[in-house]
């Protein structure tokens, strides 16, 4: 894998991740109490969101570590061919 190859997929896997916090945030928003002292709100809906915020998380903060590796290296590549 070049580095273009590397910047090109940290970037993209970090777009996807992103898409899916806003998707997993925009579901625990539209959660609705009707009824504030009756268990109201789908728990199972919730929980399955939150964990997909924090897996979607993990996986931006992996793809930015694989953009700043690719970026890192790249530099490397540039300060030795100077």
């Amino acid at each position: 894998m070049d580095v273009n190859s590397a910047l090109n997929t940290g970037l993209q896997g970090f777009q996807e991740a992103q898409s899916r916090i806003s998707e997993a945030a925009q579901n625990i928003a539209s959660q609705q109490v009707t009824d504030a002292t009756k268990d109201s709100v789908d728990t199972k809906d919730l929980t399955e969101s939150l964990v997909d915020l924090k897996s979607a998380e993990n996986d931006a903060k992996a793809n930015a570590n694989v953009v700043k590796t690719a970026s890192d290296v790249l530099g490397t590549i540039i300060d030795i061919n100077v």
